[in-house]
């Protein structure tokens, strides 16, 4: 049974730091790009950032810079370090292979506001 359990979420004040952690179970998960994405409500999800077997990086031009994704293959987890942030990344953060794969988690939410 696939799970991806998001956590990290909160409330930070603009140019505040968080880190999300994305913890999955029942995949390869070392054999798979994976990738963080979010959602405000009303629209659609989209990709953040992504990270390949290999450890290369694509990310979101709004995030470039600010965002640093990562991955530990031994702990089947992916990070998503988030520096400098605006109220316009407040969101539902999720992470799922690329392309969403599997069925999605419950997210962590992330408010950035003063």
């Amino acid at each position: 049974q696939v799970q991806l359990v998001e956590s990290g979420g909160g409330s930070v004040q603009p140019g505040g730091s968080l880190r999300l952690s994305c913890a999955a179970s029942g995949i390869i998960f070392s054999r798979l790009t994976m990738a963080w994405y979010r959602q405000v409500p009303g629209k659609e999800r989209v990709l953040v950032a992504s990270i390949t077997v290999g450890g290369s990086t694509n990310y979101l031009d709004s995030v470039k810079g600010r965002f640093t994704i990562s991955r530990d293959n031994a702990k089947n987890t992916v990070y998503l370090q988030m520096n400098s942030l605006k109220p316009e990344d407040t969101a539902v953060y999720y992470c799922n292979a690329f392309g969403g794969l599997y069925s999605w988690g419950q997210g962590t939410q992330v408010t950035v506001s003063s």
